[in-house]
């Protein structure tokens, strides 16, 4: 039977459907994805002479700005908007918009707010502490490691490395979301116009520690893998051309098969302990002259019949014969064009020496293996010769002591569930007690005392901790988030952000299936157990409480349902008449900005919290948008788990006038719509001392009956 009631039910959903579709997908259409809003005068405006704006690029959406000098329009870095490159949800389904001004050496030189319409700064903190926030990038790097502290005060610890910005205390995960919406723009923006590798993220690769100083000699070096000797036979080469049309075309090679092809030392001699043991003082000092913060050098002394470089080199340019790949991507490597003497004399008859550098926007990660492949041509016949290539090759790896690693993704939302670990834990321990409560009801309402207490310390731990310790009020806000999202074709990645409300969303959604709204209603809402704290706060003081009828409240109880779905057809074509709306949730009030708000607010929720006195938990029962939401979702509740017996509403009322909520029928009946689960009928029913129908057949059992005797 509870089966074919879920069809039947989910069969009128989809009804219901297929009269709203029409309506929903014309919001759909009209609703487009959000795109840049500024024009090539509106950027004038914004930076005016001696800037000179240029015109958009074709190909990204990007401004180049140039800086008028005397002489010349000196490229001064490019302007673009976050939106267009990293549209990335905020937890209202809008993704924040930023204008962007990045360097030539992809260092932020502005950052602007054009649009945002995250909740908790839209009428709540305000818009002032997300421009002091984003203030903090303009000067640092695409080549830091950028990590958000709270607690900090701005922008410190800066290096060539690292950076920390001091993140909002009650926006940590909105703040998240800024960091990888910044990040990510400017990184794609870097790619296409600065010459930023298309490998790993600059943020995530390892730094060289220039503190690290060892002493070592050439033979110290090469013992202990610091240099890399390496050589290839005449034989060897032969041998990889021996299935093609180059074989035995190099006469010296057949002749000597046992002489070096190609001998040559390869050092990464920008890392202190290797360059300053090598090269002599005058040649390291000139080298660190050369090389910009993130740039690596790798040296080559080459000898015998192959030279890295060939005899129509350009010097400054990059070399044919050596190519350098990491991750199977290969990296640039441009010869220095300089003579550095070797520290030893006697070791200058290695060879020739050749420096290359690799720049930072290569993407060169010191802690990865770095791979070498050199091209080996042979060439058959004399007026159109045939080319025979063939590669060799060979790898290094510096040792771990000379860099650090990033200890992880700091703009992505695996850092900061890392970061949340443990309230993530404390979470999931009250999650499980509250489970492990609800399925052992029967062992918890056998003592009144005690489930009390336990009623009273659990909604304690859902104020003070999920809701304002943690942060993790569900609200409305998260459906039309995610409606919004969803209606623009973006991804819900963004609730990864905030672990906490994440993992109690996902709760809440199964409980759904199991019990019903009332779980997270009666036991998980911050702002419920506020409301229930102050009702119970009232009837302690035996303040006057208003029952309504049960046709009133029946009426009530559709205001919410009402406004929940105005709230969801707005959502889908309106963020800012959404943005209004939602506010007739308090919990943001209440909860997230802990009543620190312009007065109207405070007055609002204040005022629920009074009628709450008299009314009991009136929010929660006739105006709350989300419990209605859930309402509707529980609909295909697989449980009817309060227990009930035949007298019950036939004729016992005891549990229905003692029902606080009015949710059970004159019949007995559990309206599980508006049920809360705050068990008082189930302890009545489990009490031979409340329970009339248990009372009665408790005294029937105390009746002794009378025997008569015959003589």
């Amino acid at each position: 039977m509870k089966v074919k009631k879920i069809i039947t039910e989910a069969m009128g959903i989809m009804s219901l459907w297929r009269l709203l579709a029409p309506l929903f997908c014309g919001f759909l259409f009209s609703f487009a994805a959000a795109a840049g809003i500024m024009t090539h005068e509106d950027l004038v405006v914004r930076y005016p002479l001696p800037y000179i704006v240029g015109e958009k690029d074709s190909v990204a959406p990007v401004w180049p700005i140039s800086q008028q000098t005397a002489t010349e329009n000196k490229l001064v870095g490019y302007v673009f908007e976050s939106i267009d490159l990293a549209p990335i949800p905020g937890f209202a389904g809008v993704p924040f918009n930023l204008l962007i001004l990045l360097d030539t050496k992809g260092n932020f030189v502005d950052v602007k707010v054009l649009s945002q319409h995250e909740p908790v700064f839209v009428d709540g903190l305000g818009l002032e502490p997300m421009i002091n926030y984003i203030n903090q990038y303009i000067g640092l790097s695409l080549k830091q490691n950028i990590r958000i502290m709270n607690g900090s005060t701005g922008a410190k610890n800066k290096s060539a490395e690292n950076a920390q910005l001091d993140g909002i205390t009650k926006a940590t995960a909105s703040v998240h979301i800024i960091n990888q919406t910044i990040l990510s723009a400017a990184l794609k923006v870097a790619r296409q116009k600065l010459g930023f590798a298309e490998g790993r993220d600059p943020e995530l690769m390892a730094r060289i520690k220039p503190e690290i100083q060892e002493a070592h000699n050439f033979k110290d070096l090469l013992d202990s893998g610091l240099i890399k000797h390496v050589v290839f036979s005449n034989a060897e080469i032969e041998k990889i051309f021996a299935e093609t049309n180059g074989k035995g075309l190099d006469t010296e090679a057949l002749a000597h098969p046992q002489d070096p092809f190609a001998d040559f030392y390869m050092a990464y001699v920008s890392v202190p302990s290797i360059g300053r043991n090598l090269l002599s003082e005058a040649a390291w000092n000139k080298l660190q002259n050369r090389l910009e913060a993130g740039d690596q050098a790798i040296l080559f002394i080459s000898k015998g019949r192959y030279n890295i470089i060939s005899e129509d080199f350009v010097r400054g340019s990059s070399s044919d014969r050596v190519i350098l790949l990491q991750d199977k991507l290969p990296i640039e490597m441009r010869d220095l064009n300089m003579e550095l003497a070797l520290k030893e004399a006697a070791s200058s008859d290695l060879g020739t020496v050749t420096v290359f550098k690799i720049s930072s926007q290569a993407g060169l990660d010191p802690s990865r293996s770095i791979d070498f492949t050199m091209p080996i041509t042979r060439s058959k016949g004399i007026i159109f010769p045939e080319k025979i290539i063939r590669d060799v090759s060979f790898s290094f790896r510096l040792a771990e002591r000379f860099y650090t690693v990033p200890e992880g993704d700091h703009k992505s939302w695996v850092s900061l569930w890392r970061d949340k670990i443990g309230q993530i834990v404390v979470l999931l321990l009250g999650l499980s007690i509250l489970t492990l409560a609800l399925l052992k009801q029967k062992l918890l309402v056998a003592d009144e005392r005690r489930f009390r207490l336990f009623r009273y310390a659990y909604l304690a731990f859902t104020l003070l901790f999920i809701g304002w310790y943690a942060q993790a009020q569900l609200s409305i806000v998260n459906l039309t988030g995610m409606l919004q999202s969803l209606v623009a074709g973006r991804s819900l990645a963004y609730i990864l952000y905030d672990p906490v409300t994440m993992l109690l969303l996902v709760f809440v959604c199964i409980s759904l299936l199991i019990w019903g709204s009332g779980t997270f209603c009666g036991w998980l809402c911050p702002f419920g157990a506020l409301q229930e704290f102050t009702a119970k706060l009232s009837q302690r003081f035996k303040l006057p409480q208003l029952r309504l009828k049960p046709e009133t409240e029946g009426r009530w109880y559709w205001i919410k349902v009402a406004v929940f779905t105005v709230i969801m057809l707005t959502a889908a074509f309106s963020t800012r008449i959404t943005d209004m709306i939602v506010e007739v949730e308090p919990f943001k009030t209440a909860i997230t900005l802990n009543f620190v708000r312009s007065w109207p607010f405070v007055a609002y929720a204040v005022a629920l919290l009074v009628a709450n006195l008299f009314v009991y938990k009136l929010f929660c029962r006739f105006l709350c948008p989300f419990g209605a939401g859930l309402t509707l979702l529980s609909r295909i509740r697989l449980l009817d788990w309060i227990p009930r017996r035949e007298a019950c509403g036939k004729p016992c009322q005891t549990c229905r006038h003692r029902c606080d909520y009015g949710a059970i029928k004159r019949d007995g009946k559990i309206e599980y719509d508006k049920c809360f689960q705050c068990m008082d009928c189930v302890i009545i029913y489990a009490s031979d001392e409340k329970c009339p129908p248990l009372m009665l057949e408790k005294k029937r059992a105390r009746i002794i009956p009378v025997v008569e005797v015959k003589a």
